[in-house]
C-alpha cells in the first residue's frame, strides 16, 4: 500500500510547480517556508551531487525585531537539507494522541501501516522510523503551534523524501480536512479515501556537501605537511609535587601551528576563506595558533610510557577541562597523557560572539566555519603527539634523561564529553591517525538537542527577544541545523563506522550516555546509536525507568562480552527520571538533580573506557545488569 501512495505522490508532486510560496499580508516570513523543508526552495542545478541546489530568496528568511531577515547566501552554499532536519508543519487544530501520531516514547509507531505520518525514501520505498511532536513553547498560541517531525535515524544523503500526513484528527476525533492552498497540498485531491492531509518532497544534502570542505582543509594541510610533525611552540611546563597534585606530574602548554583557512585573524567572526566564485575554502596564507594544554600523569616513565588521547571540552569550555577531576583520574589510574585544544566557535572565547549571534542570525555561519578549522587544529595537535619529531623529541614530554614518555607505538586515541562527545563524531569521522573513540555523554543533532537542554536557556531568553515568533523560531533550528552539520556528528555520522569517508579509515565509538541527562537529550544519543549500528548494553535500565513502550527502540543487543565494535552503555545515577517528552528542557526540580558529569565520573566508566581504547573490546564493567 505504501508503496502505491509513495508512486502516487511522487506523480502528482510531480506536476505540482515548484513555487517560492508568496507569503500574506498577515504572516511572517517563516510562515512562507512552510512545510519545511521543501524542494519549492530549491533550484536544479547539474553541478552538484544531488542535481539540485538551496535556494532562498532574499528577504525570505525570519527577520529579527529589527526587520532584518537573516542572509540566505551561505545556506544557498547547500545541494539540499540536513540528513538530520526537523521536519515543519503547522496544522490547525491538531491532536496528537487522536491522530495516533508516534511519540519519541514509542518510535516504532511510525512504521505501523496506518501510520499518519509516513516519511518515504524515494530511492529505496522504505519508511524512516521518526517521532513527532507540537512545539511546547507554543502551548499558548495554537497559531503558532507548528507540529515537528524528527528522523530517528539519519536520513540518507542525496536522496529525495516525501511527507506524508493523513488521518490526521482534532482532539472530537474529527478528520481535519486537507488545506486547498499551497501546490503540494493538491496531492489531496487524487487519493481523499485516504483522508490525505498533505505530501511535499524535499532532498537530503550529499556527502561531499556535508563534508567536502572539511576533508578539502584536512587534505590540503596534510599533503603540504607530509609525514612531517607540524611545527609548535612549548611553554610553560610545570612540575607538581605530589603534594601539589597527587595525579598529574606536569603540565605542558603551547601552541600548534596550523594552516589557516579562516578570513583575517581566525578569530570569532571571521569564516572560511573561499576563492571567488568557489565552493571550497581554500588555505589563507596564514596560519593559526592552536593552544593546547597536555597533562602527563604520575607513574609514568620511559619504560612505561603514557597513552596517548586527545580529549574534547565541553560547551563553550576550554582545553583546561583536562584539569577536571575525571580526567586527571583517569590519567593517572590508566596512564593516559591527554592533550587538549579549543573547539574555536563555540569555545569559552566566543562566548560573546555565540551571544551576539542570536540577535542577528546572518552572522551564524562563522560558527560552522570555526569549528571546522578547529577539526584541523585537533588534527595537527594529534599529529604532533604521534610523529617523528613531534612532542616525544621535545624535552618536556621526556624524563631528565632525554627518553621519551609517550607510547607513540600504541597509536592515538580520543576521549570527549558533552560538546566533546558531540563534536568528536565529527572528528573521528575524518580522523586518519586514530580509530577508537570514546564519545561521552553524546548526541546529534542540535536543533533537536538545544531546547531540551537546561544549557540553552539564556540563549532561548536571547531568541526570545530578537526573533520571539514561535514559528520563526522552529523554521531557524531547522536552518541552523543546516550549516550545523558541517561542524557536529550529524553530518558526519553516516560515515563514523562504515563506509568511511575518503582517505579515511573506519572507526569504533564507545557512547556513554547518562540517563535523564538534563543538557545533552538521550533521545538525539538513540538516534546517533541508530545510526551508526551501536550496540547497547543490556539490561540498560533498572525495571521501571524507562517512558519508553519498546526502550531503546532500534538498537541491537551487544550479544557477547568482550565485544569488538561500537557500544552505547547507559550510565544511571539512580537520583535522575525520564526527561519531559518533547521540546522542553528537564529544569523542573521533580526531574531530579543532573547527572550530566556522572558517567564520567564512575571507576567502572573509566575503566571500560581505557579498556576499550587500549584493545578495541568493550567488556562488561556492570557485572551483567545496569550500569552502576
Amino acid at each position: 500500500m505504501w508503496r502505491r501512495l509513495l508512486l502516487v505522490a511522487l506523480t502528482v508532486l510531480a506536476g505540482a510547480a515548484p513555487s517560492t510560496a508568496a507569503v500574506a499580508a498577515d504572516q511572517r516570513p517563516a510562515d512562507g517556508l512552510l512545510p519545511f523543508p521543501s524542494d519549492r526552495f530549491t533550484v536544479a542545478d547539474r553541478s552538484s551531487p544531488t542535481g539540485r541546489r538551496v535556494h532562498f530568496p532574499a528577504g525570505a528568511l525570519p527577520a529579527n525585531v529589527a526587520g532584518t531577515p537573516i542572509d540566505p547566501a551561505e545556506w544557498n552554499r547547500q545541494d539540499g537539507f540536513s540528513p538530520g532536519t526537523p521536519i515543519l508543519v503547522h496544522v490547525p487544530g491538531l491532536d496528537p494522541v487522536a491522530s495516533g501520531i508516534a511519540p519519541v516514547t514509542d518510535i516504532g509507531r511510525s512504521l505501523r501501516p496506518d501510520a499518519p505520518i509516513v516519511l518515504l525514501n524515494t530511492r529505496t520505498g522504505q519508511r524512516t522510523p521518526h517521532w513527532a511532536e507540537l512545539d511546547a513553547h507554543a502551548a499558548d498560541d495554537p497559531a503558532r503551534q507548528l507540529l515537528i517531525i524528527r528522523p530517528a535515524v539519519a536520513l540518507s544523503e542525496a536522496t529525495r523524501y516525501v511527507v506524508v500526513l493523513r488521518g490526521l484528527r482534532d482532539r472530537t476525533g474529527a478528520w481535519i480536512p486537507a488545506p486547498d492552498r499551497a501546490a503540494p497540498q493538491r496531492l489531496a485531491a487524487g487519493v481523499t479515501g485516504h483522508h490525505l492531509y498533505l505530501a511535499w518532497d524535499f532532498t537530503v544534502a550529499s556527502a561531499a556537501g556535508l563534508t567536502g570542505r572539511v576533508l578539502r582543509m584536512r587534505d590540503d594541510a596534510f599533503a603540504a605537511l607530509g609525514r612531517a610533525a607540524p611545527a609548535f611552540t612549548i611553554g610553560p611546563v610545570t612540575d607538581y609535587t605530589a603534594e601539589q597534585d597527587p595525579r598529574i606530574a606536569r603540565q605542558v602548554r603551547g601552541t600548534v601551528t596550523v594552516p589557516s583557512y579562516l578570513t583575517g585573524a581566525g578569530g570569532p567572526g571571521s569564516r572560511l576563506n573561499y576563492p571567488p566564485g568557489g565552493d571550497l575554502p581554500a588555505a589563507s596564507g596564514t596560519t593559526y595558533a592552536a593552544a593546547f594544554v597536555c597533562n602527563i600523569p604520575r607513574g609514568v616513565t620511559a619504560r612505561k610510557p603514557a597513552h596517548l588521547s586527545l580529549y574534547g571540552h565541553g560547551l563553550l569550555g576550554a582545553p583546561t577541562e583536562i584539569n577536571a577531576g575525571n580526567v586527571k583520574q583517569m590519567a593517572y589510574d590508566h596512564g593516559f597523557l591527554f592533550c587538549a585544544t579549543s573547539w574555536i566557535g563555540l569555545s569559552s572565547a566566543d562566548v560573546p560572539f555565540v551571544a551576539g549571534v542570536w540577535g542577528d542570525l546572518s552572522a551564524f555561519p562563522s560558527v560552522p566555519d570555526r569549528l571546522q578549522q578547529s577539526f584541523l587544529n585537533f588534527l595537527f595537535l594529534g599529529r604532533a603527539m604521534v610523529a617523528d619529531g613531534g612532542f616525544a623529541a621535545h624535552p618536556a614530554f621526556q624524563d631528565g634523561r632525554g627518553r621519551s614518555l609517550l607510547d607513540r607505538r600504541g597509536g592515538l586515541h580520543y576521549d570527549g564529553n558533552s560538546q566533546g562527545g558531540i563534536n568528536g563524531g565529527a572528528l573521528t569521522a575524518i580522523a586518519q591517525d586514530w580509530t577508537r573513540a570514546v564519545l561521552g555523554v553524546p548526541a546529534m543533532n542540535y536543533s533537536t538537542l538545544l531546547q531540551r537542554s537546561t544549557a540553552f536557556a539564556p540563549f532561548q531568553q536571547l531568541m526570545d527577544r530578537s526573533y520571539p515568533d514561535r514559528i520563526d523560531q522552529q523554521v531557524i533550528f531547522g536552518l541552523l541545523q543546516m550549516l550545523w552539520d558541517r561542524g557536529e556528528a550529524n553530518g558526519y555520522a553516516q560515515h563514523l563506522t562504515a563506509r568511511p569517508l575518503p582517505g579515511t579509515p573506519a572507526h569504533q565509538v564507545l557512547m556513554h550516555v547518562a540517563f535523564g541527562d538534563h543538557q545533552v537529550s538521550p533521545a538525539a544519543a538513540q538516534v546517533q546509536a541508530r545510526t551508526i549500528g551501536a550496540r547497547l548494553h543490556r539490561p540498560a535500565l533498572a525495571p521501571g525507568w524507562s517512558d519508553e513502550v519498546a526502550p531503546f527502540w532500534g538498537i541491537g543487543t551487544i550479544p557477547a562480552y568482550p565485544y569488538r565494535g561500537s557500544a552505547l552503555v547507559v550510565w544511571n545515577s539512580g537520583q535522575a527520571y525520564a526527561p519531559p517528552p518533547t521540546n522542553l528542557a528537564p529544569s523542573d526540580p521533580r526531574y531530579g538533580p543532573d547527572p550530566h558529569e556522572f558517567p564520567r565520573a564512575q571507576p567502572g566508566a573509566q575503566a571500560q573506557k581505557a579498556a576499550f581504547l587500549l584493545t578495541g573490546r568493550v567488556i562488561d564493567v556492570c557485572d551483567g545488569g545496569p550500569c552502576p
